[in-house]
C-alpha cells in the first residue's frame, strides 16, 4: 500500500467525493483530508492510500484533474522527516553557551 499526496483541493471537497475519485482507479484504504489546528477549516490538501498496483494510473488520471474549479496535484507522498522538539539543535553542550 502506498500514500499519495492530493494538492490544491477545493475547501469544500469531502473525503467521501476524493475516495469516489481514486476509487475509479484502484482500491482505496484511506482518505485524510487536513484541516487547519487552530480553526479546523481545511487546508485544501490530503492524502490518500491504494494499493501499490493502483497508484501509477491514479496519478496519471487525477493529476491535474479539474474539482471545483481547481487543478488537483497528485503525486506519491514523501515521508516527512520527524521533527525534534525542543528546538535548539546542536547536541550536547548542557544548556550553557
Amino acid at each position: 500500500m502506498k500514500k499519495l499526496y492530493v494538492g490544491n483541493l477545493p475547501f469544500s471537497a469531502t473525503e467521501g467525493e476524493i475516495k469516489d475519485l481514486f476509487g475509479k482507479h484502484g482500491t482505496v484504504h484511506s482518505v485524510a483530508l487536513i484541516n487547519d489546528r487552530e480553526t479546523g477549516r481545511p487546508r485544501g490538501f490530503g492524502f490518500v492510500e491504494m494499493d501499490d498496483d493502483a497508484i501509477t494510473a491514479a496519478i496519471e488520471a487525477t493529476n491535474g484533474f479539474e474539482m471545483g474549479g481547481r487543478a488537483l496535484r497528485v503525486n506519491e507522498a514523501q515521508d516527512r522527516p520527524r521533527r525534534t522538539e525542543g528546538g535548539g539543535g546542536g547536541g550536547g553542550g548542557g544548556g550553557r553557551w
